[in-house]
C-alpha cells in the first residue's frame, strides 16, 4: 500500500484512502471473499484496472449490462467500508465529508446535511414513501443500481491508455 504514496495524481485526491483501499479489497479482486489483502501482484493490479477500461464498440446489450454492473459494484465496495452489503448513512457521511474536505468554506455540519439529504433521496427512490416509524437501513447493491440508472457510468469511469502503435510511429 505504501507504493501508492508515490503516485502524484493521487496525492491531492480527497478520497485517496478509499481508492487505495479498493485495490486491496478482496471483493474487487474477484476472490468472492471478504476482507483485505496486504499486497497485490501485477495480475491483481490488472484486475483492478480492468474496472476502468473503456467500453468496446462491439459489446452487445448483455455484455454492456455486465460491464456496467462490474463498475458499479467496484464503486459500491468503495462506499461500503464495513463490507456488510449496505451503505449506511454513516458510511455515506464519511465519503461526502472526505470529498468536501478540501473546501475551506464548507463546515462539517454542512457536509453532513448534504449526505443526509442524499440518503433521504436514496430512500425515496428505492423504498418510496416511508412511514414515520420506518427506518431506511442503508443502500443495498440493488438500490445502488436503481440510483445510478440513466447515468452514463460506462464512459465516465474509465482510464484512457495510450495506443502503442501511435508511440511506435514517434521514433
Amino acid at each position: 500500500k505504501e507504493n501508492f504514496d508515490s503516485i502524484p495524481d493521487l496525492e491531492f485526491n480527497p478520497i485517496r484512502g478509499k481508492i487505495v483501499h479498493a485495490f486491496f479489497d478482496k471483493r474487487n479482486l474477484r476472490q468472492e471473499s471478504d476482507g483485505l489483502v496486504d499486497e497485490i501482484n501485477f495480475e491483481d493490479f490488472l484486475t483492478i484496472m480492468s474496472y476502468f477500461r473503456p467500453i468496446e464498440m462491439n459489446m452487445d446489450e448483455e455484455q454492456l449490462d455486465r460491464f456496467r454492473k462490474e463498475k458499479l459494484k467496484f464503486l459500491f465496495h468503495m462506499y461500503d467500508s464495513d463490507h456488510d452489503g449496505k451503505i449506511t448513512l454513516q458510511e455515506y457521511r464519511n465519503v461526502v465529508e472526505e470529498l468536501l474536505s478540501g473546501n475551506p468554506h464548507l463546515e462539517k455540519e454542512s457536509a453532513r446535511s448534504i449526505a443526509d439529504g442524499a440518503m433521504l433521496e436514496a430512500a425515496s427512490i428505492c423504498v418510496g414513501q416511508m412511514g414515520p416509524d420506518q427506518v431506511y437501513e442503508g443502500i443495498t447493491f440493488d438500490d445502488f443500481l436503481k440510483m445510478w440508472q440513466g447515468i452514463d457510468i460506462e464512459t465516465k469511469m474509465h482510464v484512457r491508455f495510450l495506443n502503442m502503435e501511435t508511440i511506435a510511429h514517434c521514433y
